[in-house]
């Protein structure tokens, strides 16, 4: 397999700051433009050459460059000769992504790689859906997901990642190009499982923040884990996944790292609904999009439409949106019957 090609050029459209830290991590080794929405802001970032607005403290390398320019950084990709296999790589979150992929409809890309983990809020669709209504089969698609956090990926440090799509081309293109240094980057094609694994992982880690802001011990927070885990295989299944996918890095290993680090922003939610706080005020501290949110109420929908047990979703969703509190959420889940479900 090929490896670490350099001067591959790559385009990644927001400046967030996961794609901030993935332009950072792959402009040591590649033409990287990165793009954002908000001029100001653009102009800020090159200035400081750090994006004070979304990753601080994590200077951008020199060969990196920034724009507001969205012509231009479509033309960064749609003008690198085919044997460079240029990426075209959306950081966008799951609302974003039906909006960006309409304004790349009908324009000369070579592929998509979406970074934004969920499912998409009105129709319950994963992002490789969105794309597919949006773009058609067109344009091959895969998704780049797995245990990360953008400030340690922008720092360096060691980092797993899954790509996953139906086009083994694609996945050799994305290997190629990530997978180098402190970043290791895996090969799948279970393009759903992968999916499921990065979406509902969000949902499970506003539970265990709940349950340790409750303080109800470390026991708990094993139990939910493992307990999540079950309702993100049983969804993923029903969707036509495959079970071992469950047990990867887009399922157990993403998992445990939203729901323990301190990083994790779902986490976080989970942590101030048991302090008590307003939804509205806690997603305004944040600053930024909490995944998790949307996704429960779209996961909840999308469960009980197809009969599928998610009792932990169920009881975040209630936390959330049905003014139900985070010390009746435990309760709710501990006077479930284990008999009714598998171990």
């Amino acid at each position: 397999m090929q490896q670490n090609k350099p001067n591959t050029k790559i385009t990644v459209l927001g400046a967030g700051a996961w794609g901030t830290a993935v332009a950072i991590a792959l402009a040591a080794r590649h033409d990287v433009l990165l793009w954002g929405r908000n001029p100001q802001q653009m102009a800020d970032t090159d200035a400081a050459r750090d994006n004070l607005a979304y990753l601080p403290g994590h200077p951008l390398p020199p060969s990196l460059r920034v724009s507001a320019d969205f012509e231009a950084a479509i033309a960064h990709v749609a003008s690198g000769a085919a044997q460079d296999a240029p990426l075209l790589i959306l950081a966008c979150p799951v609302a974003g992504l039906r909006p960006l992929l309409e304004q790349l409809r009908g324009r000369p890309i070579p592929n998509v790689v979406w970074l934004c983990k969920g499912f998409e809020a009105g129709t319950g669709l994963l992002p490789h859906q969105v794309v597919a209504q949006v773009l058609g089969d067109r344009v091959p698609g895969a998704a780049l997901s797995g245990p990360s956090f953008a400030q340690e990926v922008a720092r360096g440090l060691p980092c797993a990642l899954t790509v996953a799509s139906a086009s083994a081309e694609l996945r050799e293109r994305v290997v190629a190009a990530a997978h180098g240094d402190n970043l290791r980057v895996y090969s799948h094609d279970d393009l759903v499982g992968v999916e499921v694994g990065g979406a509902v992982k969000n949902v499970m880690a506003i539970a265990t923040g709940a349950a340790d802001g409750l303080g109800l011990g470390l026991n708990a927070r094993a139990a939910l884990i493992t307990r999540g885990l079950a309702e993100i295989t049983r969804l993923g299944l029903a969707l036509g996944a495959q079970p071992g996918t469950f047990m990867g890095l887009s399922g157990m290993g993403d998992l445990i790292l939203t729901c323990t680090g301190d990083l994790s922003r779902n986490r976080r939610v989970g942590l101030a609904l048991a302090e008590g706080k307003a939804l509205a005020t806690i997603v305004a501290d944040l600053g930024h999009v909490a995944e998790g949110v949307p996704c429960a109420k779209a996961v909840r929908e999308l469960a009980r439409r197809m009969e599928v047990d998610m009792p932990i979703t169920e009881a975040v969703a209630s936390v959330l949106f049905d003014g139900v509190n985070a010390a009746q959420m435990a309760a709710q889940l501990l006077a479930r019957d284990p008999r009714v479900e598998l171990a």
